[in-house]
């Protein structure tokens, strides 16, 4: 039973160093948002026409719907490294567990 807990924190550790090397990216009308698939933001670029006092207000709303898609996007890819963590630890999936 250790050894399955051992192994399970050492894949878990190894997706979480594959998530770092993934990019994703969420877009709203000019923004573009890029995290890791550790829901990382490591560049936020703003289309220079945006860039204006009158906008300022737009220019936020944008960026709050940019990081919320770029973090959608990173939590999808967490969460199919996830399944295929469990996939490979428990043979049949969950439901092996219960006897389905």
């Amino acid at each position: 039973m250790f050894g399955k807990l051992a192994e399970a924190q050492q894949k878990a550790e190894e997706i979480k160093k594959r998530l770092d090397l993934i990019t994703v990216e969420g877009t709203a009308e000019g923004i573009t948002v890029t995290a890791t698939g550790n829901k990382n933001i490591k560049r936020i670029s703003i289309d220079p026409n945006l860039l204006t006092p009158e906008r300022k207000e737009e220019v936020e709303d944008l960026l709050v719907i940019a990081i919320e898609r770029a973090l959608q996007q990173a939590e999808n890819v967490s969460a199919a490294e996830m399944k295929s963590l469990m996939g490979s630890m428990l043979p049949g999936g969950l439901g092996s567990l219960f006897g389905k």
